[in-house]
């Protein structure tokens, strides 16, 4: 499967993204670093996958220490970009340390030094906050899955077989189970001519929590005023919440 980011390979095997010069100078025993050395003589390579993994195991002592450790050596470039990583590639959805992040690596990177007292309280700041969030790999495996979906669709059209496993769509038609999303927005609906009237009473409803008291009495104001005519029936369909079990299932069908 490809895959368009531009990286490199650490000595361990770590892939990275395209990066600046290395850090020089000498580590805490006075020597001189060698190339991709932080200050307390570790690879940075290493000190960053421990990183990645400290904060997907919630363990916040490593994960600070390892973002202290990269920071303080002038690697707080690929500090947050581990941290970036991790909150697109391990983080449950919705967690707001996504914005976090981005925040502190502004405030480290653009308004201070990355290396400086300020930058590492930063750098620890953002480890401690990614370790404290509830990890998950979801997206990391959704997208693993459906690739290889892909990929075995493919295989078995080449083979004039059914496939054994499919996109949880499967062909995406009208008058099937995704029926609501072919309104006026598509081709397919405008061709049905399944304009404002579809979209209230199909396309447009939420669910299972439904529309809050103040925004049913809008939808269902707007919709008593509108120059397309809804019955009572119309309207009460169109409030109706999607079912928590089975969301594409009309509440008339």
């Amino acid at each position: 499967m490809s895959d368009d980011r531009q990286a490199t390979f650490g000595t361990d095997g770590t892939l990275e993204t395209d990066r600046p010069p290395e850090a020089t100078g000498e580590d805490d025993f006075g020597e001189e670093k060698e190339p991709d050395q932080t200050d307390g003589g570790f690879s940075r390579y290493v000190v960053s996958s421990l990183l990645q993994k400290a904060v997907r195991r919630s363990d916040e002592e490593v994960a600070a220490w390892a973002a202290w450790e990269l920071a303080r050596s002038g690697f707080g470039w690929n500090l947050w970009e581990r941290l970036n990583l991790y909150v697109v590639e391990d983080l449950r959805a919705g967690q707001a340390v996504a914005t976090q992040v981005a925040r502190y690596e502004e405030l480290a990177t653009e308004r201070w030094e990355p290396d400086e007292w300020r930058g590492r309280l930063c750098a620890v700041h953002a480890a401690l906050a990614c370790a404290r969030a509830q990890s998950s790999r979801e997206a990391a495996n959704a997208d693993e899955y459906f690739g290889a979906v892909a990929e075995h669709r493919a295989e078995a059209r080449e083979r004039d077989a059914e496939p054994s496993h499919d996109f949880p769509v499967g062909d995406l038609e009208p008058e099937g189970r995704f029926d609501a999303v072919f309104d006026g927005h598509t081709g397919e609906g405008s061709r049905r001519d399944r304009g404002t009237a579809f979209f209230k009473t199909h396309g447009a409803r939420v669910g299972p929590e439904g529309e809050s008291d103040l925004s049913a009495r809008w939808q269902r104001l707007a919709m008593v005023l509108s120059s397309t005519e809804f019955d009572e029936g119309d309207i009460e369909r169109a409030l109706e919440p999607t079912d928590a079990d089975d969301p594409w299932t009309d509440p008339d069908s």
